[in-house]
């Protein structure tokens, strides 16, 4: 069905504006970029066993929107893609969205993985740097301790902008609300996201959420510019 929807969509965005380029300015999202220089989304889903088939459809759901805008948007823009359970893996578009391997949760293996590729590929004087990443959140405290040390210490300093997408049941939608309770990757990022303003964060519960937390996420982000 996800394979279906994705020819769909596809067939539709080579008819029509997929995103109305009035309605999401992409310009917004690209704070302080560097100038002349190349652009790379890296792209981190978590597969790991708590990820049910509705979470990781819905995560599947965000980042087919996400990587159709990119292509219609960017023609040079490069996309990672990183799939994690307790370990992490670069993989091609295919395995991305449709393999279903799945295993324990270790959350800072992917933020591992992406520094590991910025490094041999990307240096952030060259590339203009973004991060989506989706996960239901179910990590260990200490991993996700682990995940504001790399988030704090390094990731966000060679990002241009840092998207997290957590993905819930829609019977904790009224309870979580926009507060800072939930999972401990959700308060994790809280703080990181206090810190950072390339960094921004929102929950989906169900489809109807994709496309305004897309909007959210993607279309109205404060200028930043990186510490040295």
């Amino acid at each position: 069905a996800l394979r279906e929807e994705l020819e769909r969509l596809e067939r539709r965005r080579k008819r029509i504006a997929y995103v109305d380029p009035v309605d999401i300015r992409f310009n917004r999202f690209d704070p302080q970029p560097v100038p002349n220089a190349n652009a790379v989304m890296f792209c981190l889903m978590d597969v790991s066993g708590s990820m049910g088939e509705r979470e990781k459809d819905l995560a599947k759901r965000f980042f087919v929107l996400l990587h159709l805008f990119l292509k219609r948007r960017y023609d040079r823009t490069e996309i990672v893609f990183i799939r994690h359970t307790h370990e992490a893996q670069e993989v091609d578009e295919e395995t991305f969205f449709y393999n279903t391997q799945s295993g324990g949760t270790v959350v800072s293996t992917a933020l591992e993985e992406m520094r590991r590729i910025i490094e041999q590929r990307y240096p952030s004087n060259e590339w203009n740097i973004y991060a989506a990443q989706a996960s239901d959140g179910d990590n260990f405290v200490t991993d996700s301790e682990r995940c504001i040390g790399l988030m704090d210490g390094q990731i966000m300093r060679l990002c241009q902008y840092f998207a997290y997408v957590e993905i819930i049941d829609e019977r904790e939608s009224h309870i979580f609300g926009s507060t800072d309770n939930g999972t401990s990757l959700w308060r994790a990022y809280s703080a990181v996201n206090q810190r950072w303003p390339n960094f921004q964060m929102s929950r989906i519960a169900n489809a109807a959420d994709i496309y305004p937390v897309f909007r959210q996420l993607f279309a109205r982000q404060p200028v930043f510019q990186r510490s040295a």
